[in-house]
């Protein structure tokens, strides 16, 4: 198992002192253990988290000689550096089982997917499962070459479990499937009907050349009424 060193610190002191002498600020709490600010080595924290995770379990150390066994509860990112700037650990009750949810690492090659060109949908990332402290596995694996048709399924009852972890999720849940691959279909777009156009395109002329003919007609009789004024 994992192994932490943590130094408590005091609470009145200034974080950004901490972070600038290669610490990161922390602390540490559970059902049975209280709230206590720490600090631990950025270098080792991150080697750590690495490997662990949020869902294993790792031995805090402190100078005394103390262990407890925790989880790396909640780590404060900064939003540029993605560096970790605070971390929170929850301690574990002894003798008590934890409820967690481990990532689940998809293995092998599906005959459904290479040979039918089947698409493989993963319903689930994680699992939730429960089991004492020193029994968490980091993660499950799923063997997906038991996804040999189309329709075959892989439930959550059918994932082989470590000794001691207990799944927490309905058996039946499905885990992950296969969907067939559906060709595209493009339509094709509609043919312009060039005849409709082109009678449009007339009746548009005729009308056009009707209105002109009327403006002419109105500009010959206006023609006219002027003459008739100068006669008189």
């Amino acid at each position: 198992m994992l192994t932490l060193t943590i130094e408590k610190r005091e609470k009145t002191g200034k974080l950004a002192g901490v972070r600038a002498s290669g610490k990161l600020p922390a602390v540490y709490y559970g059902p049975k253990e209280a709230s206590t600010n720490a600090a631990v080595s950025t270098i080792e924290f991150k080697k750590v988290w690495k490997k662990a995770g949020e869902s294993s379990v790792i031995i805090l150390k402190d100078a005394s000689g103390t262990e407890h066994e925790a989880l790396i509860h909640e780590v404060d990112i900064h939003p540029l550096s993605g560096e970790p700037r605070h971390v929170d650990f929850y301690v574990i009750e002894k003798g008590k089982k934890i409820e967690v949810a481990v990532p689940i690492v998809f293995t092998g090659i599906s005959p459904a997917v290479k040979d039918l060109g089947g698409i493989l949908v993963k319903v689930h990332r994680d699992l939730k499962i429960e089991a004492a402290p020193r029994d968490l596995p980091h993660e499950v694996t799923v063997d997906i070459t038991k996804l040999v048709t189309l329709t075959d399924v892989i439930h959550a009852k059918d994932i082989i479990l470590p000794k001691g972890v207990d799944l927490k999720i309905n058996p039946n849940d499905v885990i992950a499937s296969i969907a067939e691959a559906k060709e595209e279909v493009v339509e094709a777009p509609e043919a312009i009907d060039m005849t409709a156009i082109e009678v449009e395109t007339k009746a548009k002329e005729v009308k056009e050349g009707e209105a002109g003919a009327a403006d002419a007609g109105k500009a010959d009789a206006k023609g006219g009424d002027k003459k008739a004024e100068g006669k008189k």
